[in-house]
């Protein structure tokens, strides 16, 4: 660093108790350590303040625990209202009898300013500093709901859902319609100056969406640059209809794929692949796709339970999504937590072949894991975007002491919600 740019240089210092992921399994915890923001970017977490960052402010938070800020990697904003409820109804029969009608509302867009105004709202005050969300077929909704959320500094994908088959009449676009509109929100989004938020094309899932459309949807992917987000083998039933849907596909990873939909071209989620076999599996490693594991929906909705720690010892890309409304919450703690419960379940009941979750792994899925969908975001290894939040947790503890930071986030991931939450940086850029 020059002497120029020494001088000229934008930072900050938080001093607190510190905890981040360096890899799955590896939890870095510190007690009483230094971390150190340079325009946006860590520059690492130290025992002791270097001398060439003494002259930066220090904000003290000696008390207090300091984490990366938390990456949802899938949640459903058009489905907030609901959350909470038809939790004892399966897929299929859950989408036609609340996604559909929900989503449908936003249609008038004075409802749909008010209900994402409670979305962004929670999402702002929580641990998620990043995410990636679906909005419904509506472009003008769609862009309404990324006008709050480029406000807010949080870092988010939004995408307009697609669907042109096996929908209601009252929630559906005709192939035509819905690339039409697609390209014409991808254009209004490029025009939009938005700093923080970007589009993210999003089929529904290949029984609501024809080939043509999946085809037109990977050429627009490709056209504008810009990632895909779309569900996977998350419930027995569907699998089978997508067999039957789309006869031609070797498996039904497969169906994205002929379209340039799965991660061969560009960045790419798919949410859940709680039932992935071995070629489906094979080609997301190949292509870079990124799991959103959501446990909680996958209880609620009774898909199953991922095999998450297998997908990690497989070097798959793995993060964690709270899947409002088929979770419950946008806590990203509660989808921590909710994991590692998966996980022994699973363990115990199923296939006692794959391990259970650790709390090192659910940190990590969170974090690193996740963040890794937004470049090096999720961790604070020098050269990692700056995103952190601090947690008041004096409340949480008992009488009993803490083996040191380390433990203090668990019983956070346990315990905490978003009332604990007292700061939040994105970026660099300090929103609370």
């Amino acid at each position: 660093m020059t002497e120029e740019n020494h001088e000229n240089r934008e930072g900050f210092v938080l001093h607190g108790a510190v905890v981040y992921s360096k890899d799955p399994r590896t939890l870095m915890a510190y007690d009483d350590a230094y971390l150190v923001c340079v325009d946006g970017v860590s520059m690492g977490v130290f025992s002791k303040l270097p001398d060439e960052y003494a002259d930066l402010p220090v904000e003290d938070f000696y008390d207090k625990l300091i984490i990366p800020g938390l990456i949802d990697l899938h949640v459903h904003a058009g489905q907030y209202q609901y959350r909470g409820i038809g939790m004892d109804a399966e897929l299929i029969d859950w989408l036609n009898d609340y996604a559909f009608p929900e989503e449908a509302r936003h249609s008038d867009l004075d409802y749909a300013e008010r209900a994402y105004d409670l979305f962004v709202e929670d999402l702002y005050v929580g641990p998620t500093t990043r995410a990636a969300v679906y909005a419904t077929i509506d472009p003008d909704a769609t862009l309404g709901l990324m006008d709050m959320l480029e406000d807010t500094g949080l870092k988010t994908c939004v995408g307009k859902i697609n669907m042109d088959r096996n929908a209601p009449d009252y929630y559906i676009e005709t192939t035509e319609e819905s690339l039409e509109m697609t390209r014409a929100w991808l254009e209004a989004v490029g025009e939009s100056g938005y700093r923080n938020t970007g589009a993210i094309i999003t089929p529904r899932f290949t029984p609501c969406c024809t080939r043509e459309l999946m085809n037109g949807l990977g050429e627009l992917s490709k056209e504008f640059g810009v990632p895909v987000q779309s569900h996977l083998s998350e419930n027995l039933r569907e699998i089978e209809w997508v067999k039957e849907l789309e006869p031609e596909a070797s498996f039904y990873g497969d169906t994205y794929e002929r379209a340039g939909l799965f991660g061969a071209s560009g960045r790419c989620i798919m949410a859940h692949c709680v039932w992935s076999g071995e070629e489906e599996l094979a080609l997301m490693k190949k292509n870079g796709v990124f799991i959103a594991h959501c446990p909680e929906s996958n209880i609620n909705i009774r898909s199953g339970a991922a095999p998450v720690t297998r997908y990690l010892e497989m070097g798959l890309r793995v993060g964690l999504g709270s899947d409002v409304a088929g979770g419950s919450t946008t806590s990203m703690f509660a989808a921590m937590r909710t994991a590692i419960f998966a996980s022994k379940l699973r363990w115990r009941l199923m296939d006692q072949s794959v391990r259970q979750l650790t709390f090192p792994e659910a940190f990590y899925l969170a974090t690193k894991g996740g963040g890794a969908f937004f470049g090096n975001v999720g961790s604070f290894e020098k050269g990692f975007e700056f995103d952190a939040v601090v947690i008041e947790d004096e409340p949480l503890r008992t009488m009993r002491k803490e083996k040191g930071a380390g433990e203090r986030a668990e019983r956070v991931i346990y315990l905490a919600d978003d009332r604990h939450v007292v700061g939040k940086y994105v970026a660099g850029r300090k929103l609370f």
